[in-house]
């Protein structure tokens, strides 16, 4: 049974999120019309409350993707789960998402309405505290060049495993309320992605307000900034160690069409590596909402194809968290906490599975096997850490190699054409009849014998492969993004960063000597035991 609605909370009444339109159910969540949503705002006895959403990905009509099903699985329809009320029982699930919605998206539409679904991509809206989201919000109102989509991400805005702040607590000068309750009086800087539709016609706007964020590159020009942004790095200009309202931010700008063609084809990973982690989106987009679906269960694939037959959740979050930091030079040249991944993963383990649990629910060789994914409160819960299985069936995992973003997708051929040394004449061939430009809609989308074979390798080796594929997308691009911000932030803007960054380093190694000592203490006291 296709489903575009999952249960994800256990809650009683009725809850609204009017920046959403978005009201809860039981322990649904529905999208309502204008009309709709006036009628239940009145009758409603709870408002204001921000909620996190989730759709999920139906599937085609033959075996190969099918949505997994299983006594044990959390999302499966025939999960035990929560005993419906009477008014669930009643109601129907919106069954509106065509099958295979990622096999030809449209990213020229224009409006909401043009998704797939009424519901498509409300998993990627995490909740955050209501009052520190508005704060944030006020942060975008102060710009006067128009920004079309927004979202805040980073340990300022989402706790992290043992991240404390380098930086002192009076950071911000005059920050709200909100923002020093969730930062716990700690002072951390809030990272902003801007997207815009006109690269120079932004900067022309912004550099006539804020001549101040920019560095001595302002003094050339909108022209010249935008060619910058554009032409070098990964196509984003980051102002860092900026104050408005109150509270310092580092923001950066990248054009839509950049941001779309990252989400949906992986050119370098940059701003799709972002994404696959919690966010918390401010102003949303419908062609960026479809790009970045795709971009989400493009991840999970990637991440299955690195797994074994039995995993964790957390296990599968840390692949996908770790995706983007694969030849991110900061992780080589001491600008980064080597613990990270880790770091972002266990405090924010409700979160990945509001963003990721929609989406493994409905693909065919994935499925959650615990007996605890049976509670609603299994959702939230921080110290669950499910049980998956996946099927290592060759024609599925082929499938999903074919699905893989087509820049991702082509680099990773031509890595095992080399590798099995195949004559570039029949490896033409083979490109041809994969060649997503085919107009022919027959099994375009379905993995053959050499797709197969990829997917069948030894799990080390492919492993390699994989990991050697990303690191290739992701090395220059981030590197040359680096080398710009030295360029647009300024010399002192970019020496603090640096600095920053270089004492998070610091900090991660010491905790990883740490760990270490206390491990061989710890083995040390065992032996002596075992002695006695």
């Amino acid at each position: 049974m296709q489903r575009t609605l999952i249960s994800l909370y256990h809650v009683s009444g009725r809850q609204l999120d009017p920046s959403l339109l978005l009201v809860r159910v039981g322990w649904q969540y529905r999208i309502q019309t204008p009309t709709t949503y006036a009628a239940l705002r009145l009758a409603s006895t709870s408002s204001g409350a921000s909620s996190s959403t989730d759709s999920s990905r139906t599937s085609s009509s033959n075996s190969s993707e099918k949505p997994a099903s299983s006594s044990n699985s959390c999302f499966s329809p025939n999960s035990p789960g929560p005993s419906p009320t009477p008014s669930q029982k009643s109601s129907k699930r919106p069954n509106d998402l065509p099958p295979d919605w990622d096999e030809d998206p449209n990213f020229n539409i224009q409006a909401f309405s043009d998704l797939p679904s009424s519901n498509f991509g409300v998993n990627q809206h995490i909740l955050i505290n209501n009052e520190f989201k508005e704060a944030l919000r006020q942060v975008l109102w102060k710009f006067r060049a128009p920004i079309r989509y927004a979202f805040a991400y980073g340990s300022g805005v989402f706790s992290q495993t043992g991240s404390t702040p380098l930086s002192p607590p009076n950071l911000h000068p005059h920050p709200s309320p909100a923002i020093t309750t969730v930062q716990k009086g700690g002072g951390k800087m809030i990272d902003f992605i801007f997207g815009v539709s006109y690269t120079q016609h932004w900067h022309s706007l912004n550099l006539h307000q804020n001549r101040d964020h920019y560095s001595a590159v302002g003094s050339l020009g909108s022209y010249a900034v935008s060619r910058i942004q554009d032409s070098w790095g990964a196509g984003v200009y980051f102002h860092p160690y900026i104050t408005i309202n109150g509270t310092l931010i580092k923001y950066g700008v990248v054009n839509l069409d950049t941001l779309c063609q990252d989400l949906s084809q992986w050119d370098t990973l940059y701003l799709a590596g972002r994404l696959q982690k919690p966010v918390k989106i401010l102003r949303d987009d419908p062609r960026v909402r479809l790009a970045n679906q795709v971009n989400l269960i493009s991840a999970v694939r990637t991440a299955l194809l690195l797994l074994p037959p039995k995993f964790t959740e957390q296990d599968l979050y840390n692949t996908i968290a770790g995706i983007s930091y694969l030849g991110d030079p900061r992780m080589t040249l001491g600008a980064e906490n080597l613990n990270k991944v880790t770091n972002i993963v266990k405090d924010q383990l409700p979160n990945f599975r509001r963003l990721y649990a929609p989406l493994i629910e409905n693909l065919p060789n994935v499925s959650f096997q615990d007996p605890r994914c049976s509670s609603p409160s299994w959702v939230d819960d921080p110290n669950t850490n499910a049980g998956m299985v996946q099927d290592m069936d060759p024609e599925k995992r082929g499938n999903m190699v074919r699905r893989l973003p087509k820049n991702f997708r082509e680099k990773l051929y031509f890595q095992f054409q080399s590798k099995y040394q195949i004559p570039q004449l029949e490896f033409n061939k083979m490109m041809e009849q994969s060649n997503d430009e085919d107009p022919s809609r027959i099994k375009r989308k379905q993995g053959g014998p050499f797709e197969q074979r990829i997917a069948g390798e030894d799990q080390e080796a492919l492993n390699k492969e994989v990991s050697a594929v990303i690191t290739k997308i992701i090395k220059w691009p981030s590197y040359s993004q680096s080398v710009k911000g030295l360029v647009t932030g300024g010399v002192g803007r970019s020496w603090r960063y640096s600095k920053e960054k270089w004492e998070k380093y610091r900090e991660g190694q010491n905790k990883q000597r740490s760990g270490k000592e206390e491990k061989a203490g710890a083995n040390h006291v065992h032996d002596v035991k075992e002695k006695d």
